[in-house]
C-alpha cells in the first residue's frame, strides 16, 4: 500500500530519509526517484502531491523513470529503454549485437563517451576499446526485472565520475517480483522471444531469476539473425534499512551486420536501402558477471558497498570503406576486445545537525581496474590477412569524493562537493614503440544551490567539472599503427565544465515540469578512432541548450510525456574548416501517452523527433531529421494473463537512423568518392506478446 510521508520532528529526520533513497542509487537497492525530476521515495513507496515532493531534488535534470513507465514503453531493441530519458536518442547504425549509438545534450555521444551508464551498480562503459572508448552495450539488459531508471545530466554530481559530462544513467534491477513471469512473443522480420522469470523465497530471502531466449532477423535483406541468450540469478535478503545481495548474470549474442551504406549506391540502384556491400561483417560476444551489494543503517551513519567482476569478450567485423585501401580484397577489418573488469565502490554517509541546521557528509572511495587484450586487424568474410596492432592494456582508477548537503533555511540549501580521480594506464603492444604507462589525476569541484519552495516551484543554480578517459593506447602511442609515421600522444584524461539552471513546478494540478538552461565546455574533444587503430585530438568546443520536460497525470487512467530539447554545439578556436561539430545533436522531441486502468483494455503511443545534424564542420552537408511512431495495445483476459499487439515504426518512415559524410570507395570505382552514408531505420513491423504471471 501507497503512503505519503507525515512530517516528523525534529527535521534531521526529513534529511536522513532524503539521504537514505540518494545515496544508494544504482545497487539495486532502494534509490530516489524523479518522475520527470520530482522526486518521490521508493523506500516507502510515496505517492503524494507534487509539492511536497520538491524538497529533494538538487537540480532539474534529474529524474527516474519508474517501472510502470518503463512497462509501457515499446521499445525495437532493449537499450531504447535509455530513450525514457528527456532529450536522449538512442540509435544503431549496425547489427543488432552491437553497442547502441547515444545522441544527448549536443553530442554524438558514439558508443557511450560522455553518458556514464550503469546496470544494477556495474559500469556498462568499457574504457580502451577495442572499437570506441566508452563502449556501452546494453543486449544484456532485461526490461522486465528493471526497477527503474535514474538519470542525472551534467557534471555536477561528486559520485558520477568518468564518461559522466553529458550525464549517467542507472538502470536497477528488482529484488522480488510481485509475480512470476512467463512471456512469449512473436513478430514480423523472424522475431521470437521467451521469457521466464519469478523470486520464490529461499530461507530468509528471495531467489530472482529471469531467463531470455531472442532471435531477429530484420527488414534485411541479408539476415541479421541475432541470437541471444540472457540470464540473471540473484540472492537477496532484506531487513528494515540493512540488506544485500549477490547476483550472477550471463549473456551471449551473435549476429549479422547491416553496416552503413553511401547514399550513391542507392540513388543508382546499385544497392536497396536495406541491403549491404559486405555481408560477412557481423559478431559475437558474451558477458559474465557476478556482483554483490550490501547497505547498513545504523544511528544516523549510512555505509554502503558494492563489488563486480566482469567477463566481456567482443568480436566485431565491419567495413566502412568498402574497398578504399585495399581494391582487391576489400577493406574489412576485425576488432577483438577481451577484458576483465573488477571493480569496487564504498561510501559512508552522516547526518547531524549545524546548530539548527540539517547536514548530511558522504565520504566515497571507487576501484576499478580493467585487464585488456584488444586489437586491430584487416580481414576478409572473417579470415584475417594482417595484423595492424595487437594490445595488452592494464588501465587502473581510483576515485576519492567527498560532498556537503547542507539547508541554510528554510528556502535555501545546497549540495557541495569535490571529487578527485587517478588512473594508471600500462600499454604492452606488439610495436614497442607504443609500449609504456602513463600516469594521470583530475580533480573536480561540484556546487548546487536550491531555493525554494515557492507556490510549489524551486529553483536550481549547478555548476560543476567532470572528465572522461581517453584510450590508454593513445597516452603511449609514438607511431601511428597503420602507417609507421610519428604520432603526437594525447591527455589521458579531458576536462569538461558545466554550468545550469532550472526551474522544477507543481503549480498546475497533476503537471510535473522541469526546464534547463545549461552550458557545457570539454578542453578537448578527444576521440579514439577504432576503425584505424589511433587516437586524435579534437579542438575545443561548447555546447549551449535548454530542455524542457513535462509529465502529466491528468486522470487515474492516462498519463502524457511531453519533452523537447535544443543544443548548439561549437568548436570554441578558429579554423577555415569551420565550427560545426559533426554529427553533433541538435534538436529532440518525444510525446507519450498511455491509458491504463480503464477495464481491460490498455495501450500507449510514442513519438520520437530527432532532428538534422550538421556532417561537415562548415555546415554544408546534413542529416535529415528523424520522426518514429511506436505504439502497443492490449487486453487483459483476467489479473494474470494478458495480450499486447506492438507495433514500431507505424508511419513506415523511410528515415535513417544514423548519417556519417566521409570518403568510401566502391568495387566499380577507381578512386574514393565523398558521400554521404547511412543506415535505414527498420521498416514497418508487429509483434505479439502473450504474458502469464504465476
Amino acid at each position: 500500500m501507497r503512503k505519503n510521508i507525515p512530517d516528523r520532528t525534529p527535521k534531521t529526520l526529513s534529511l536522513y530519509a532524503r539521504s537514505i533513497t540518494l545515496t544508494i542509487a544504482g545497487m539495486g537497492l532502494p534509490f530516489a526517484a524523479h518522475t520527470a525530476g520530482v522526486p518521490t521515495l521508493d523506500v516507502v513507496e510515496v505517492q503524494s502531491a507534487a509539492d511536497n515532493l520538491i524538497g529533494a531534488a538538487d537540480s532539474a535534470n534529474q529524474g527516474t523513470v519508474l517501472k510502470k513507465q518503463l512497462e509501457a514503453r515499446t521499445v525495437y531493441r532493449a537499450g531504447e529503454l535509455m530513450e525514457a530519458v528527456p532529450g536522449l536518442i538512442v540509435s544503431q547504425h549496425s547489427g543488432e549485437g552491437k553497442a547502441n549509438q547515444f545522441y544527448a545534450r549536443g553530442f554524438n555521444l558514439d558508443h557511450g563517451t560522455d553518458l556514464r551508464t550503469s546496470v544494477d551498480g556495474m559500469l556498462v562503459n568499457q574504457r580502451s576499446h577495442g572499437h570506441g572508448q566508452g563502449w556501452t552495450d546494453l543486449n544484456f539488459l532485461i526490461p522486465e526485472i528493471a526497477a527503474g531508471l535514474q538519470y542525472k545530466k551534467g557534471p555536477y554530481y561528486a559520485e558520477e565520475g568518468n564518461f559522466a559530462s553529458a550525464g549517467a544513467v542507472d538502470i536497477n534491477y528488482t529484488d522480488t517480483l510481485p509475480q512470476g513471469i512467463a512471456s512469449i512473443s512473436a513478430g514480423q522480420q523472424g522475431f521470437k522471444r521467451l521469457l521466464m522469470a519469478d523470486s520464490p523465497k529461499l530461507g530468509a530471502g528471495h531467489l530472482l531469476y529471469a531467463v531470455e531466449l531472442q532471435s531477429k532477423d530484420g527488414p534485411w535483406i541479408n539476415p541479421e539473425d541475432y541470437r541471444r541468450f540472457n540470464a540473471v540469478l540473484r540472492y537477496s535478503q532484506s531487513h528494515g534499512a540493512n540488506r544485500f545481495n549477490v547476483t550472477a548474470m550471463a549473456y551471449r549474442g551473435m549476429w549479422n551486420a547491416t553496416d552503413q551504406i553511401p547514399q550513391r549506391a542507392v540513388d543508382s540502384g546499385q544497392l536497396s536501402r536495406l541491403d549491404t556491400l559486405d555481408a560477412s561483417d557481423g559478431g559475437d560476444v558474451y558477458r559474465y558477471s557476478l556482483s554483490t551489494a550490501w547497505q547498513r543503517s545504523e544511528g544516523n551513519t549510512i555505509t554502503k558497498a558494492n563489488a563486480y567482476v566482469i567477463q566481456h569478450d567482443l568480436n566485431l567485423f565491419s567495413n566502412f570503406t568498402y574497398f578504399m585501401d585495399d581494391p582487391v580484397r576489400g577493406d574489412q577489418f576485425y576488432q577483438p576486445d577481451k577484458r576483465t573488469l573488477s571493480a569496487a565502490n564504498i561510501s559512508q554517509a552522516w547526518l547531524t545537525q549545524w546548530g539548527d541546521r540539517e547536514v548530511e557528509n558522504t565520504l566515497g572511495l571507487q576501484l576499478q581496474n580493467d585487464n585488456i587484450f584488444n586489437g586491430l586487424y584487416s580481414t576478409q568474410r572473417r579470415e584475417t590477412l594482417a595484423t595492424t596492432r595487437r594490445d595488452h592494456i592494464v588501465e587502473s582508477s581510483a576515485a576519492l569524493y567527498l560532498q556537503n548537503s547542507l539547508r541554510w533555511t528554510e528556502k535555501f540549501r545546497t549540495v557541495a562537493g569535490l571529487r578527485s580521480d587517478f588512473y594508471r594506464f600500462s600499454v604492452n603492444s606488439d610495436n614497442a614503440a607504443n609500449s609504456g604507462t602513463e600516469n594521470a589525476s583530475i580533480t573536480n569541484p561540484k556546487l548546487s544551490m536550491v531555493f525554494g519552495p515557492w507556490a510549489k516551484t524551486e529553483y536550481y543554480i549547478n555548476l560543476g567539472g567532470g572528465f572522461h578517459s581517453n584510450d590508454a593506447r593513445g597516452t603511449t602511442l609514438t607511431l601511428d599503427p597503420k602507417t609507421s609515421v610519428a604520432a603526437d600522444k594525447v591527455t589521458p584524461l579531458a576536462r569538461s565544465k558545466g554550468y545550469e539552471v532550472g526551474v522544477r513546478t507543481a503549480l498546475i494540478q497533476g503537471l510535473q515540469s522541469t526546464f534547463t538552461v545549461y552550458q557545457l565546455d570539454v578542453d578537448s574533444e578527444l576521440i579514439f578512432l577504432g576503425d584505424a587503430g589511433t587516437t586524435e585530438a579534437g579542438r575545443a568546443s561548447r555546447r549551449t541548450g535548454f530542455e524542457f520536460a513535462n509529465f502529466y497525470t491528468p486522470t487515474p487512467w492516462l498519463t502524457i510525456d511531453a519533452d523537447i530539447a535544443f543544443a548548439e554545439a561549437r568548436f570554441r578556436d578558429s579554423d577555415p574548416a569551420g565550427t560545426r561539430i559533426p554529427g553533433a545533436v541538435e534538436g529532440v522531441g518525444s510525446l507519450s501517452a498511455a491509458v491504463d486502468n480503464i477495464g481491460p483494455w490498455f495501450g500507449s503511443m510514442q513519438l520520437r523527433y530527432f532532428g538534422p545534424r550538421p556532417l561537415l564542420e562548415d555546415n554544408s552537408v546534413r542529416s535529415n531529421a528523424t520522426t518514429v511512431v511506436n505504439g502497443q495495445i492490449g487486453y487483459a483476459f483476467h489479473k494474470n494473463m494478458r495480450l499486447a499487439l506492438q507495433g514500431f515504426n507505424l508511419l513506415n518512415s523511410k528515415s535513417n537512423a544514423i548519417d556519417y559524410y566521409y570518403e568510401s570507395q566502391l568495387a566499380s570505382e577507381s578512386a574514393p568518392v565523398a558521400d554521404k552514408h547511412f543506415h535505414p531505420i527498420e521498416s514497418r513491423s508487429f509483434r505479439v506478446n502473450l504474458i502469464s504471471h504465476f
